[in-house]
């Protein structure tokens, strides 16, 4: 009697160790599933530099180009978020346009081509860098532009609106701006907001915007706002 009940407290004994040892590798198993899906997990943003090839954008009263400013912008941009190990798909990364040599209409080809180029890239968010331009010279400051009926275009377009006027020029009062009628804004299936850097109009503003250390101050009040979005979403 004895000994049979020395032998159940044994069994018991061994299968609770089991039931222990099963519960530790379920936990351990578990872990890796989620740092392997933690490893897999990638930011992918898209930044677009308006205009390229023979669409120049807006001609500053400089004669600076829109085309060339928002590349150089869009590259300082991409470096400073590669530095994050956010994945940066570029639009254009030289003077082109997106648009088929052959077809009849350039400009809506390029757009097309943008438009899908993020559909299928499929990023948190796109960045559109352009410029500015107003019949008087008076006229600057940057501004944001996102989609009306994009809660989370509005969200990212007032944080970076945010960070322009904080670290690039404390004096611009201009606010971030729904907009209805933008082709990008409209076609696109996850958020993307337009960066309008500035007023290639106004003669002090269009020669800070062809200034190397201006541009990386604004790229980086740009980054800077990116991650400040990304912070808030739980994405960094």
């Amino acid at each position: 009697m004895k000994h049979r009940q020395i032998k159940k407290k044994v069994e018991l004994a061994m299968a609770i160790c089991m039931i222990m040892a099963a519960f530790v590798l379920a936990r351990q198993g578990a872990v890796y599933v989620l740092s392997e899906k933690a490893d897999d997990t990638e930011i992918c943003i898209v930044v677009d530099a308006g205009h390229g090839g023979s669409d120049p954008g807006k001609v500053g009263v400089n004669d600076a180009l829109e085309k060339d400013i928002n590349l150089s912008v869009a590259l300082k941009l991409k470096t400073l978020l590669e530095q994050r190990n956010i994945r940066v798909v570029l639009t254009r990364d030289s003077d082109t346009s997106l648009a088929p040599a052959g077809a009849n209409n350039q400009k809506a080809a390029d757009m097309q081509n943008r438009c899908q180029l993020i559909t299928e890239t499929e990023p948190v968010f796109t960045i559109s860098i352009h410029q500015n331009s107003y019949t008087t010279p008076d006229i600057r400051g940057a501004q944001v532009f996102y989609y009306g009926q994009s809660k989370k275009g509005e969200e990212l377009a007032t944080i970076l609106q945010k960070n322009l006027v904080s670290r690039l020029d404390p004096e611009n009062r201009r606010t971030a701006k729904a907009n209805e009628s933008y082709y990008l804004l409209k076609k696109t299936p996850t958020p993307t907001v337009i960066v309008e850097c500035g007023f290639l109009s106004n003669p002090e503003e269009a020669e800070l915007l062809l200034d190397a250390d201006y541009q990386n101050k604004l790229s980086r009040a740009i980054y800077m706002g990116i991650l400040e979005y990304l912070e808030q979403e739980g994405l960094l």
